[in-house]
């Protein structure tokens, strides 16, 4: 293909890269989709194939042509599935019915065929015809001179042969269509093999070492273990509280390799001096603060720079060129509720690249110039992005979750083509990954977590003993209480549900193909009606049903909703939080109208109602790794609480019966206990005293206030290490 010029069949040629066929867009030059002003999400290898049907439309485009353009012929995969499921993610976004397509056929057998008419930059199609047939006007030359014409032309046609073929290598090269998985010829080596967590490993700089958080001795500690020895090393022995962090990078070598760094949080802490990076010698000793009040940082290549974050709002990103933070200057500030976690050096030590955007999963990488300026965006995934690596000069792995939410993978992306791979294709989720010095060696963690439900009973005593709940489905999540009955959110690879329990049977209340959960269901104050959302065909949809799952109808789809939903105790309206330029606001929904208008204009996420309808609670921005608590009255206007922070991962919160005080999630992130505050005192009250490895993630409380269900996350999870050919 040459660039500025697709050729299409019957003759057609179009001079632009902006492809139009029905309400859509195909931006070939930015690797775009969009239905009118929206952009639509596309991962890579649906987009590239959308591209070739798109340039090639009416043609029947095989299978193994498709093949052949999307994988190199030394990436061995299941084809055929792996194809089926890109078509089956272009006909989501694009809304084509298989069985009715407008834009996509399939021929049984054959291959694929784009059905609908394709006009570029608005234009109708253009053929182009030669001219017809004239007498030349020619005048006599001498035969010598035409000798010379003939040279000539042979040299100019060599010349544009030359000049295409310089062309299409160039094409070819900036379209990645010689590139090759690097990590297809890599040879695995598991490095733990425990029945507890290996996570957040870590590789010194010669690859010769790993360290790694695990729990093996009964609390989270430090371990370290030199590659190939089998010897595990505990290098803190239980004396550090709250080690880890999901969404930084946990843990990291000096650049010498004498030290492990580690990042620590005191309880409930997220201010100055609560949260430090410490330091621990490798052949061990007493754990000492390695750099006060810092996030993370990372030391440039040759270590004589550091950049670092701190947990501040925004994490303000700094770079001292020394080393020292005496002469370090800030480079960047996100906005408060934003994060820019994981600081990467490049090899030239030209830039600072880092992770950006808001927690959990709204999130990319970025980079700036080590000097400062203006950040560029890299990657395209607006998912859960974390633990960016570099391979070489001008190649980072990293972590990404896929546009449906599964994940995360290992991806790669050239950081000047910004074209993302996905490299990894089994069933193994990644939660860590990090690099030699020379990208050889990658060592990352695989987990297989199990989610289930667990009832506690809540009495004047701490409940130390939940009891697992017998689910039909092989895993639950989001649980809601009703007045009799329990909800909660199942998933399998293709589609999420809502089940119900009650009486001792279980059933299925609605099911969705391709839908994503946003939040847990919310159940109106009467118990018969629900509220729930999904991401499903690339839009957000708020769906009210019966308790009983009929009459489920949508009525909102134009916002982008993030969060749990919560009924107005009147049971007529649904307040939600949507994001509106990157900010999430709480609206509210009548559920007659179907019109959405704002109610809390600052950042506010999951809001929770008091019984009285007298006023709701919702959580505020994060700051280094708690949030506030904040309230409105019905009419929005502020109403005073006492001062609640909470820490990451525990915005639900719900009230007890008498409306006097609500039930939050209060602890590490990874470990939290339940906890009740009464709103008028700001007195608290332990409920539950769960054991170190019962890591809860949601819960509801039954509406008389005696029974909570729990959401526990159980991680199973090794540290392997990847040795890369050489290239």
């Amino acid at each position: 293909m040459i660039a500025h010029q697709q050729i299409l069949n019957d003759g057609k040629e179009f001079t632009g890269q902006e492809f139009h066929f029905g309400d859509y867009t195909l931006d070939q030059s930015r690797y775009r989709l969009q239905r009118g002003t929206r952009q639509l999400r596309l991962e890579k290898l649906p987009m590239e194939l959308l591209l070739l049907l798109v340039e090639r439309h009416g043609e029947l485009v095989s299978r193994e042509e498709i093949a052949g353009h999307l994988w190199a012929k030394d990436v061995f995969l299941d084809v055929d599935h792996s194809i089926n499921t890109a078509v089956r993610k272009i006909r989501l976004v694009l809304h084509d019915d298989p069985e009715k397509p407008r834009y996509i056929e399939t021929v049984v057998g054959k291959g694929y065929r784009f059905a609908a008419q394709v006009t570029c930059n608005g234009s109708s199609p253009v053929k182009f015809l030669a001219a017809p047939d004239a007498a030349p006007l020619v005048t006599p030359v001498l035969p010598e001179k035409k000798q010379k014409l003939r040279f000539r032309h042979v040299w100019l046609v060599a010349a544009m042969a030359a000049l295409l073929v310089a062309g299409a290598v160039l094409w070819l090269r900036r379209s990645e269509y010689f590139w090759k998985n690097p990590i297809a010829n890599a040879r695995f080596q598991t490095i733990t093999n425990f029945e507890e967590v290996g996570d957040a490993a870590a590789l010194s700089r010669d690859g010769h070492f790993v360290a790694f958080l695990s729990n093996r001795e009964g609390h989270t500690d430090v371990w370290l273990t030199r590659v190939g020895s089998g010897e595990f090393h505990n290098l803190t022995h239980g004396i550090m509280p709250g080690l880890s962090n999901p969404f930084i990078r946990n843990l990291a070598f000096s650049p010498d390799g004498s030290v492990v760094t580690f990042w620590s949080r005191k309880q409930n802490g997220s201010s100055e001096g609560e949260i430090n990076i410490w330091a621990v010698p490798t052949l061990g000793g007493e754990p000492k603060v390695y750099l006060p009040n810092v996030g993370e940082f990372d030391w440039s290549r040759d270590g004589s720079r550091l950049a670092y974050h701190t947990p501040g709002p925004g994490d303000p990103l700094y770079v001292s060129s020394t080393g020292s933070r005496m002469d370090a200057r800030q480079i960047l500030s996100a906005l408060a509720g934003s994060h820019c976690h994981f600081p990467l050096w490049s090899p030239d030590s030209k830039f600072i690249y880092f992770v950006q955007g808001s927690l959990p999963d709204q999130l990319d990488i970025w980079r700036i110039p080590s000097e400062g300026g203006s950040p560029e965006r890299i990657t395209f995934h607006n998912g859960r992005v974390t633990h960016p690596v570099f391979l070489n000069h001008n190649t980072v792995a990293y972590l990404a979750t896929d546009a449906d939410g599964s994940g995360p993978w290992v991806y790669s992306v050239n950081v000047e083509r910004r074209i993302s791979h996905r490299l990894t294709f089994g069933p193994e989720r990644y939660t860590s990954l990090a690099a030699s010095a020379d990208g050889r060696h990658l060592v990352a963690t695989l987990a297989a977590p199990i989610r289930s439900l667990w009832r506690v009973d809540l009495s004047d005593s701490v409940n130390s003993n939940p009891v697992t709940i017998p689910l039909r489905t092989s895993i639950g999540f989001a649980p809601r209480l009703g007045l009799d009955y329990l909800l909660y959110v199942s998933a399998t690879a293709a589609r999420e549900s809502i089940w119900k329990i009650a009486n001792g049977a279980t059933s299925e209340l609605w099911s969705g193909e391709g839908a994503i959960s946003v939040g847990g269901p919310a159940i109106s104050r009467d118990g018969r009606t629900v509220a729930f959302a999904v991401k499903q065909r690339d839009q957000t949809l708020l769906y009210v049903m019966q308790a009983d799952g009929t009459r489920a109808q949508i009525i909102s789809d134009s916002l982008d909703l993030v969060g749990d939903p919560a009924w107005t105790p009147d049971g007529k309206s649904i307040t939600v939080a949507a994001n509106e330029h990157g900010v999430p606001h709480i609206f509210r929904i009548p559920v007659d109208q179907r019109v959405a208008t704002p109610f809390v204009r600052e950042y506010s996420l999951n809001p929770s109602w008091s019984p009285d309808g007298s006023f709701v609670v919702y959580s505020g921005p994060d700051v280094g790794t708690t949030f506030s608590m904040e309230a409105a009255n019905p009419d929005a206007s502020s109403h005073l609480l006492p001062l609640i922070k909470l820490a990451r991962g525990a915005r639900h919160v719900a009230f007890l019966a008498d409306g006097r005080s609500i039930v939050l999630l209060r602890g590490d992130i990874q470990h939290k206990d339940l906890w009740a505050i009464d709103l008028r005192t700001g007195s608290q009250r332990q409920l539950t005293r769960l054991a170190p490895d019962f890591d809860v993630r949601d819960f509801d409380i039954s509406p008389d206030g005696t029974k909570v269900v729990l959401e526990r996350v159980q991680e199973r999870s090794d540290v392997v290490l990847l040795d890369l050919p050489k290239r």
